[in-house]
């Protein structure tokens, strides 16, 4: 013996279609959700980018200060002491909770700083995506007598 569902009725004859807009309420729901995610999170991942950036200028600055001390007192050149700066950019890095790399150029007169990182994500972990990746970049120059800008 088999059964058959018919579609319920109204009294006037209608077809009863109730539970219909809870379909449409869920997918509408998660797109929603999905937009939320992209707008908090993308802007979760500028910030960091934003600090990343931040702790990277910063950290060349402290390398920059570390000048070669024999050459700046004879007056030879103003460049910086390579082991010195890599070793004060990283630490000024690690005290921030920071990673990343740090290259002079071969004069001793550049610094650049290059700091990786991750955003954690809030919302977008509901799509599978939890963690973007956020590089920061800084630099400074040495400047000195005819080297620097006039104002």
């Amino acid at each position: 013996m088999t059964r058959h569902h018919k579609a319920r009725r109204s009294p006037s004859g209608v077809k009863d279609d109730r539970g219909s807009i809870s379909i449409y309420a869920a997918i509408v729901l998660v797109g929603l959700i999905v937009m939320i995610g992209i707008a908090v999170d993308g802007g979760g991942k500028m910030r960091a980018t934003e600090r990343a950036d931040a702790l990277a200028q910063e950290a060349a600055r402290a390398g920059g200060q570390e000048l070669d001390a024999g050459d700046a007192i004879t007056a030879d050149r103003i460049a910086v002491d390579p082991t010195a700066a890599r070793a004060a950019a990283l630490d000024y890095l690690r005290q921030a909770g920071a990673r990343g790399t740090v290259t002079v150029s071969d004069d001793g007169k550049t610094l650049t700083i290059t700091v990786d990182g991750e955003y954690r994500t809030r919302f977008l972990p509901v799509i599978g995506v939890t963690g973007m990746s956020v590089t920061g970049h800084g630099s400074a120059t040495l400047l000195h007598g005819v080297d620097a800008p006039e104002n």
